[in-house]
């Protein structure tokens, strides 16, 4: 127990150069303290002591300002920084090294409709490991999001992310893709947002539309100044119906203007 409490409060002092002792963590800090109470509720709830651990988790929230269910599964070094105002359902899953920021929520898409039904059920997403959320998203459903994949602050994703992606926007769209094969080399990015040249992928789809009508708009320049002025309007040098029209009244009216 001493030497998970030990790695909970590295991890604190490894993300957060905020972080001068770890006195100052376990004294200062609500997500270290939100993540106690919950490794406690939830040694509660795997004993089938519910309310007890419903209560401990009341308690967390009022103190803290963070709301992790007890019977959510987290993982090793779990890290939430600032905190205020996380939330984490009941059928969240969390892995290892796994890095929140204040105002994200781990929810469900429909808890109000026919609740019954959803009783026991996956209703909140799965996290792998060295995943960073970024302040205020919402990651919302029942899906897994790739493992070192960072969503970016306010995203909304309501959908599976793959392996080492990058979200950004509502709703949530992958601005890169690449993959990491090693979590060790993964790089840590503050608030899961890229601080550097992100790509917008509605963008990127704008600008090859915009290319599209610029090549468009030169052939159809190249086929103008291809037609000679005496050309009919077929642009083969014959003359069409109205040329012929025009050509016979100039002859009845003895070229006379």
């Amino acid at each position: 127990m001493f030497k998970s409490l030990r790695a909970e409060i590295d991890a604190t002092m490894q993300r957060d150069p905020a972080a001068r002792s770890r006195l100052e963590v376990v004294l200062c800090y609500p997500g270290f303290q939100a993540v106690i109470l919950y490794r406690v509720a939830n040694a509660c709830w795997r004993r089938g002591w519910f309310l007890l651990g419903r209560w401990i988790s009341a308690v967390a929230r009022l103190l803290t300002g963070i709301e992790i269910h007890p019977g959510a599964t987290i993982g090793k070094r779990f890290f939430i920084d600032h905190g205020m105002g996380v939330v984490i359902g009941e059928t969240a899953e969390i892995g290892d090294d796994v890095t929140l920021y204040q105002g994200v929520t781990l929810g469900g898409t429909s808890p109000s409709v026919d609740s019954d039904s959803q009783r026991n059920t996956k209703r909140h997403p799965t996290l792998m490991d060295n995943v960073i959320v970024g302040s205020g998203a919402q990651i919302l459903g029942p899906f897994t999001v790739g493992r070192c994949a960072r969503i970016g602050a306010n995203a909304v994703v309501t959908k599976e992310v793959p392996e080492g992606a990058t979200i950004v926007g509502i709703p949530g769209r992958a601005v890169q893709t690449a993959r990491t094969p090693q979590a060790a080399v993964a790089p840590f990015i503050a608030y899961g947002t890229p601080t550097g040249n992100i790509p917008d992928p509605v963008a990127r789809a704008l600008d090859g539309l915009l290319d599209e009508v610029q090549t468009l708009r030169a052939r159809v320049n190249a086929l103008e100044a291809g037609q000679r002025p005496g050309d009919g309007a077929d642009g083969n040098g014959m003359p069409v119906e109205g040329d012929e029209r025009d050509a016979a009244e100039a002859e009845r009216s003895g070229g006379k203007c």
